[in-house]
């Protein structure tokens, strides 16, 4: 748990740092893949090679592929349709993913996922109820999509350090190299070259997330994953909506709607305990005795 609240405190300040100096300036592909770089090089003197099965390191790097990679590919371009409380808000499915893809290895399939997300979409209209664009509703679908995929990568790095039989500093290295690959092949095709960063504040700012945030940030994370139940790993992942918030409402965004904010986010936060409840109403406690 320990792990888990030090890198929300960290993660806190990274939605602002991208959504107010990144967003719309550089290149979101060249950004994915200056953070990726930056977060490999942190591991590569760490990284174990010889002794570990091939099958192991693929799925390293497939981990890191979909958790990172892609998820940073639909993470960096919300940012071009939201704002930053729109896209921490809307994040708020990540532990409902994390339950779903988490029953779906188990072959055990809970149909309440459906109505926990129907209530959190009624939560993101609500937000917008008089100028729902196709630039949100897009907006809102990326966030979806980098959200189950970092889901995903959770609950399978979860399952695959289980039966690690070294200490996890020494193989994460390979869960960037999966996400860097992604990166180099997503900037090749699609980077805009004519959008890298024009300011040391923003090179600066790059330096920081790919080394700290992202570097530090997921090997903590992950190994805090590691550390607790899938239901608290769930809870974990929306402790940074209010922490993200807060940090960009005191500092950033003093101007924002507060009340629309507080009504939509208080329905997004909603599906949490009607999603634990159905689950419960599903499963009942046994009584004692």
């Amino acid at each position: 748990m320990a792990f888990l609240l030090a890198v929300t405190l960290l993660w806190a300040f990274s939605f602002s740092l991208i959504g107010v100096y990144l967003a719309g300036q550089v290149d979101p592909w060249f950004s994915v893949l200056t953070r990726v770089l930056l977060a490999m090089l942190v591991f590569l003197p760490f990284l174990k090679v010889v002794g570990l099965g091939r099958a192991l390191i693929l799925k390293l790097m497939l981990i890191g592929a979909i958790q990172l990679g892609v998820m940073y590919g639909f993470y960096y371009h919300a940012f071009l349709y939201l704002s930053v409380p729109e896209v921490l808000l809307f994040t708020v499915m990540t532990p409902l993913y994390v339950t779903l893809v988490n029953d779906l290895m188990d072959r055990h399939l809970r149909f309440n996922f459906l109505l926990s997300a129907a209530i959190a979409t009624a939560g993101a209209a609500a937000i917008r109820y008089d100028g729902i664009t196709g630039d949100f509703i897009a907006g809102f679908f990326i966030v979806q999509g980098a959200n189950l995929c970092f889901a995903t990568g959770q609950v399978l790095y979860k399952r695959t350090a289980s039966s690690l039989a070294l200490p996890q500093h020494q193989v994460f290295g390979w869960f960037f190299v999966g996400a860097a690959l992604v990166a180099c092949v997503s900037f090749a095709l699609f980077g805009d070259g004519g959008k890298l960063p024009a300011t040391a504040e923003q090179w600066g700012i790059l330096i920081y997330l790919g080394l700290i945030a992202s570097g530090l940030g997921y090997f903590g994370w992950n190994k805090g994953a590691t550390q607790v139940d899938v239901g608290t790993l769930a809870i974990m992942n929306n402790l940074l909506i209010p922490a993200g918030i807060l940090v960009n409402l005191l500092i950033w965004n003093r101007d924002a709607d507060l009340l629309r904010l507080s009504i939509g986010g208080g329905i997004i936060l909603l599906a949490l305990p009607v999603n634990r409840w159905l689950l419960k109403d599903r499963h009942p406690t046994s009584p004692p005795g």
